[in-house]
């Protein structure tokens, strides 16, 4: 006689608040993550070349990440991030940033920067494969034409690669 196991109503699950975080870093494949990370209340402040070069420069001081390719959405960005180095977790890593833009922005007295710029988490997920970044690459670099911001992806100026992720 089998014994199936019951399933969970989804009625009785607790409702999660905040989105599960962790990555696991393969040593038998390459660690790339999809990462968003969005401004406070949706606030749409990021899509200037100000915004852009400071983010760059965070993520620059923050390296223990690789960013690779991104987009800078008005109010949020997607990225793909790679550990360089593993004793940092992304949760830090993405902290670590966040904390470098703002004082980048605040040394600039022309930067005009909401007193609580971020959303206080983020939406991640580990990609499995090859096909799987390229896809969402191609969801990611698509983003400004599926809001009416450009008629072609390629028109969006606030994006690029800073690092070449390889899938090997």
């Amino acid at each position: 006689m089998s014994r199936e196991r019951p399933r969970a109503n989804p009625k009785q699950l607790p409702a999660r608040h905040h989105p599960a975080h962790g990555v696991l870093i393969s040593e038998w494949q390459p660690t790339i993550v999809f990462l968003t990370v969005c401004t406070k209340d949706r606030s749409r402040w990021l899509a200037n070349e100000q915004v852009h070069q400071t983010v760059k420069d965070a993520w620059t001081d923050a390296d223990a990440w690789l960013v690779g390719r991104y987009v800078v959405m008005p109010d949020h960005i997607h990225l793909f991030v790679s550990p360089i180095d593993t004793s940092v977790s992304l949760d830090n890593w993405i902290k670590f940033w966040k904390s470098q833009f703002t004082k980048i922005a605040k040394k600039d007295r022309t930067f005009r920067l909401p007193s609580h710029p971020w959303q206080t988490d983020h939406w991640d997920t580990r990609l499995r494969n090859r096909r799987s970044y390229e896809s969402k690459w191609e969801y990611v670099r698509n983003n400004p034409v599926r809001h009416g911001l450009v008629a072609q992806a390629e028109d969006w100026p606030y994006q690029g690669e800073m690092h070449n992720l390889r899938w090997n």
